[in-house]
């Protein structure tokens, strides 16, 4: 799930910058492009398409973002509770039947 969103926020970012950089701060960029009469969407037309982009996809990673930081959390959350949980299992005393004891260690014998 973190590998999907990941994926989805640079794709988000990569389209996002395009749409910024598709805009003119004097009213050029491709809204100037498309002032001839022939063409389908007016050079207004064109600015709002651009800027209602820029919002929605702005919008867009600031909440693939907050899902980002929520699903590592919870994944932390797991992985602390993994390691108590293993540290509990190897700190308990390990008892073997009595016919499995080891014989203790015999000085001089290799």
């Amino acid at each position: 799930m973190g590998t999907l969103i990941t994926v989805l926020i640079i794709i988000v970012c990569a389209l996002l910058a395009i749409v910024i950089l598709i805009q003119n701060s004097k009213g050029g960029g491709l809204s100037s492009g498309l002032s001839s009469s022939n063409q389908v969407m007016g050079v207004r037309r064109t600015t709002d398409f651009l800027e209602k982009a820029t919002y929605g996809l702005a919008i867009a990673l600031l909440v693939l973002s907050l899902g980002s930081s929520f699903v590592t959390t919870s994944n932390k959350v797991v992985d602390e509770k993994q390691s108590e949980i293993l540290d509990k299992v190897n700190d308990a005393p390990v008892s073997l039947p009595a016919g499995m004891q080891q014989a203790p260690a015999q000085e001089g014998q290799e």
